[in-house]
């Protein structure tokens, strides 16, 4: 059980269904987004490996159909609020950007109607909210940088963006638009993309200290408010049964030990007192990682009506499933290149798990190491975590490691030598997948 108190995601999940092997399309961030968003895995586009900063160009290709477009395509309206990074297209004088000018990409031209995003994740600036492409102040300030923690870097900031408050507001425009496309007729959709529990771990005052386990602990329980205030949202708009939400994160827990206490006062400091707590529980390595804490995500899924509450689902998904999942239960086909990466787990809501097929699942980590999922079975192509873990060295004799996951959740025992067969053939597929157009 958790130390962290979290009773609105926990209600979510007494109310849902909960996936208890889903994993994100990367263990970093910018991937992953782009595969929810696409259907397909990053990997596949310019970017190797590691995330994009707030400044990198945009990512996804005009031509790339997304979610949202396929959604607006069958009428729905479509919203977006939160974190963005996945490039954006600046208009720049020179060297210098010209922050009063539209930007030319972002959420606002691949398929989203409304958007009230920041550029990236809340540690790289610029620090600006951005409004249907258009910055809502200008950065004339400079935010200073900080140590972890609260790790910022130094950059440009917006007088209306102010870092402990950014959730709040971010929050705040997210239950807003519930309520305004509640109102229409027409169905709509709301990707909300939190700033937290990323870094800077900066819970806001009236959080410090509720955890007992430090600021990260806090900034969980923040977070666990704003999907409470969410839900709350749609049960007073009224679409409570109509709607299907899913929560999920993008990569696993960075697993933040420290205190934090240096920037609190004296009083505060005696709440945060340094804390062990394995936010990844049993499973090996961290975000970044090509094991499993660094890209299984919890995902849960209410639909009221159309999925039992207070179930389960066993069977391997991925985030960039959820394209294919929408087509599905819109009965619509989708054509041909289209969330190439992106299989149904329809039958799973329908509680119909023997009619679910998904060929294996490719793992990624913030270094490019490949990994590959089938079943009970996981091939590391790599050794090492690919990531952060330490030490970052060679932990098994050959040069691929396999996993038994359902014997072996911990990934400590290679059977590398022991299935040599079972290696060759998920090495294979893998190949097939990386390969394919």
């Amino acid at each position: 059980a958790s130390r962290i108190s979290t009773p609105h995601m926990d209600r979510l999940a007494r109310e849902g269904m909960r996936f208890v092997d889903a994993h994100s399309g990367s263990a970093v961030c910018t991937p992953t987004r782009y595969g929810l968003l696409t259907g397909r895995y990053a990997w596949r586009t310019r970017l190797k490996r590691g995330v994009q900063n707030g400044y990198g160009p945009p990512l996804i290709q005009q031509e790339r159909v997304t979610l949202p477009e396929f959604l607006r395509d069958q009428g729905y309206a479509t919203a977006m609020v939160g974190k963005w990074h996945l490039g954006l297209g600046f208009v720049r004088n020179d060297d210098a950007i010209d922050y009063t000018q539209p930007l030319s990409d972002g959420a606002h031209t691949h398929g989203f109607d409304w958007s009230y995003i920041i550029p990236a994740s809340l540690d790289f600036p610029p620090y600006v909210y951005i409004e249907g492409g258009r910055v809502t102040a200008q950065p004339g300030l400079t935010q200073a940088g900080s140590s972890f923690p609260v790790f910022l870097r130094k950059g440009p900031r917006a007088p209306d963006f102010v870092m402990q408050d950014c959730l709040d507001h971010l929050t705040d425009q997210a239950t807003g638009v519930i309520g305004r496309l509640a109102e229409k007729e027409q169905p709509f959709f709301l990707y909300y993309a939190l700033t937290a529990p990323h870094k800077p771990v900066l819970p806001h005052p009236r959080f410090r200290g509720q955890s007992g386990l430090g600021p990260y602990g806090d900034f969980v329980m923040q977070v666990d408010a704003v999907v409470g205030q969410v839900l709350d949202a749609i049960d007073d708009a009224g679409v409570r049964d109509k709607t299907l939400v899913i929560l999920t994160s993008d990569n696993g827990s960075f697993m933040y030990r420290t205190s934090g206490k240096d920037h609190l006062d004296d009083s505060a400091q005696q709440a945060y007192r340094p804390v062990h707590h394995t936010a990844n529980g049993v499973l090996r390595g961290t975000k970044a990682d090509v094991w499993e804490a660094g890209h299984r995500v919890p995902f849960v899924v209410r639909w009221p009506q159309q999925v039992r509450a207070g179930s389960s689902a066993e069977p391997t998904i991925c985030l960039t499933d959820v394209f294919a999942t929408v087509a599905e239960i819109l009965g619509q086909e989708l054509a041909a290149g289209v969330a190439p990466d992106s299989g149904s787990f329809q039958a799973l809501l329908a509680a119909r798990p023997q009619d679910y097929q998904r060929e294996p699942v490719v793992h990624h980590s913030a270094n490019g190491t490949f990994a590959i999922r089938d079943g009970r079975w996981k091939l590391v192509l790599g050794n090492g975590s690919g990531g952060r873990e330490k030490p970052v060295g060679k932990p098994f004799p050959g040069p691929y490691s396999l996993f038994d996951l359902a014997a072996d959740l911990t990934e400590s025992h290679d059977l590398l030598q022991h299935q040599p067969e079972v290696a060759e053939r998920l090495k294979n597929d893998l190949e097939a997948i990386r390969t394919r157009p």
